[in-house]
């Protein structure tokens, strides 16, 4: 899970982005910055999906060889029958889906793994969900073609032998389905690193997105009390990252049980990362104030 560090640079990041002048509408704002703030752990997170779905599929194309072998003798005998003409229309189906699956794992591996970042995550992510989309649609198919096959007690010798291919098949995207839902696999060691990583980054977005909510909503408590302490306040006369910080801070002091030594100490070092030279000494006098005016 995300660290409180974490957490914090994140709402600090998405303040100040959210503050400036002309800047956007905070709820309009996620979205591209989220996109942004985890463009490397996205990718890493993709190329990990992609890589075991490349490990799952493996022997897969024996299988697929072996289902369109078997079918062709099949399609023969279910156009003999008039009433199998739905069943038919599966199996038509099935190839083609089978061949649309090939294609799109092609795609993923045709995606460059060292792109640029924004690049990467782009082209995977569109390319897996139709990946995902495609496979989803054949594994309710195959359902659809095995459930309706039991309607024909008299074919089934013709048809035996691709129920079972596509049976087999079948079994690769149930291990597909796994990696896209690896949260509702927890007894997948195997998929650990996918499932931690995508609980990661989600659990980031949502405790920075409730403390921003927090801030947000306090600030125009949070700026009354800091006119209260600083002569001819004004938020815009002061540097945004600056601003930032002491909102946050100011939160944390009057809102929230953290020790306020903590805060003023974690207010430092934020200001120390992302401000000027002097922004952790300016925030640090003004937050023991703060401190001090609540005592």
């Amino acid at each position: 899970m995300p660290s409180r560090r974490q957490i914090r640079e994140a709402a600090i990041q998405f303040l100040y982005c959210a503050d400036l002048e002309g800047g956007a509408y905070p709820p309009d704002l996620r979205e591209p910055f989220w996109q942004f703030l985890t463009e490397t752990d996205q990718r890493n997170l993709l190329v990990a999906t992609f890589r075991t779905v490349r490990h799952l599929a493996h022997g897969r194309e024996s299988r697929l060889i072996e289902f369109v072998e078997r079918s062709d003798k099949t399609r023969a005998s279910l156009s003999a029958v008039e009433s199998a003409e739905a069943l038919l229309v599966i199996l038509k189906r099935l190839l083609a889906l089978e061949s649309s699956w090939s294609i799109a794992l092609t795609k993923l591996e045709r995606i460059p793994k060292d792109g640029e970042d924004s690049d990467v995550v782009e082209s995977f992510q569109s390319a897996l969900e139709d990946f995902f989309k495609i496979d989803r649609d054949l594994a309710f198919n195959r359902e659809q073609f095995i459930e309706s096959a039991k309607d024909f007690p008299s074919l089934k010798a013709q048809l035996e032998a691709t129920t079972a291919s596509i049976t087999r098949l079948q079994r690769i995207s149930q291990r597909i389905r796994m990696v896209e839902e690896p949260e509702n696999f927890p007894e997948q060691t195997d998929l650990a690193k996918i499932r931690d990583s995508k609980a990661e980054i989600a659990a980031l977005r949502n405790q920075t997105d409730q403390l921003v909510d927090s801030v947000l909503e306090s600030k125009a408590a949070i700026d009354a009390k800091l006119a209260l302490l600083v002569e001819n306040y004004s938020p815009e006369r002061i540097d945004p990252v600056d601003r930032a910080i002491l909102r946050l801070g100011s939160y944390e002091i009057l809102e929230t049980a953290t020790p306020r030594k903590v805060v003023i100490n974690e207010a430092i070092e934020l200001a120390k990362r992302f401000g000027t030279q002097d922004s952790h000494r300016f925030v640090n006098g003004l937050l023991d104030k703060l401190v001090k005016s609540e005592v």
